[in-house]
């Protein structure tokens, strides 16, 4: 019998997002018109809940009320841009603070995708174990990546440009980038930082895809419910809108509002990003292609 995979110290506090994410990933594969299928997802939080952890406990049920859909739809949206810039191109793809996402193992990447991983070590170390130990045959196929996988042990509030480099990243090749769940959580002088690190490493025709929400009564209170330490989750993020804050540096942006894209999708608006209530804000999901001319 296999040990359980010790619990990271970044999924407590803000960190265990990472979980409460993939526990409505899970709930969402569970449907028969799922948007995506993520077989790993209730892999995680099997090795990584409790008994009474908040996600698994009717505490949560205000949070993934709130914001069950924007991940829905979010994962869609992303996985897609992804893949699309992969055929396009991007023949990497980077995964900034990646959490509990699989996606190096479930999506179908074009022969010859890298997809470099970021997070801290413990994390890394966490999914890799889980994925190691609880996938058996037949399923056990599933453990292999669809793509050459570069496990990157990084914080993003240090050098990890360095670190990337040193994994085999490319600067001269295009590449594709993800930051999901990240640019709300950071002040708006981090964003900008963050921002300028994917530019400059960016060659011409790298795809940047990314999702960002304003903060409001209906999340806060939604965040408290499950844990204190969601308070202040949200940060603010960019200091201006996001079409702007890209373009400034190169990007050609396209930006989207998740209520539209749900409505694409056949799915109810998040109530967290619902024009039409008075206690929530907004969200968006943007794509951006670095400009041939920077």
């Amino acid at each position: 019998m296999t040990s359980e995979p010790p619990v990271p110290a970044q999924l407590s506090g803000i960190g265990a997002t990472a979980l409460g994410v993939a526990a409505l990933r899970a709930q969402e594969s569970l449907r028969q018109d799922r948007l995506f299928d993520d077989p790993y997802a209730q892999l995680f939080l099997d090795a990584a809940h409790p008994a009474g952890s908040p996600w698994s406990t009717g505490s949560a049920a205000g949070f993934f009320h709130a914001i069950g859909h924007q991940v829905a739809v979010r994962t869609r949206f992303l996985d897609d841009t992804l893949l699309a810039a992969v055929r396009e191109g991007c023949d990497q793809v980077v995964l900034l603070a990646s959490g509990m996402d699989s996606r190096p193992f479930r999506l179908a990447w074009p022969p010859g995708t890298t997809v470099f991983e970021l997070d801290f070590a413990d994390v890394l170390a966490f999914k890799a174990a889980v994925i190691a130990s609880r996938t058996t045959p037949p399923a056990g196929q599933l453990a292999r990546p669809t793509c050459r996988h570069v496990a990157v042990p990084a914080d993003l509030r240090e050098d990890w440009p360095q670190t990337l480099a040193e994994a085999g990243f490319d600067r001269r090749r295009p590449a594709a980038w993800l930051a999901e769940g990240i640019l709300y959580a950071l002040p708006p002088e981090a964003a900008a930082l963050l921002l300028d690190r994917i530019t400059s490493l960016s060659a011409p025709g790298s795809v940047l895809a990314m999702d960002h929400g304003e903060d409001s009564e209906l999340l806060r209170t939604a965040r408290v419910s499950v844990s204190p330490d969601l308070r202040d989750l949200w940060q603010g993020g960019p200091s201006e809108d996001l079409k702007p804050w890209l373009a400034r540096r190169g990007w050609d942006p396209t930006v989207r509002d998740i209520a539209d894209i749900a409505r694409d999708h056949r799915r109810p608006v998040p109530p967290a990003f619902d024009p039409d209530r008075t206690d929530a804000g907004r969200g968006w999901l943007a794509t951006a292609r670095l400009s041939e001319r920077r």
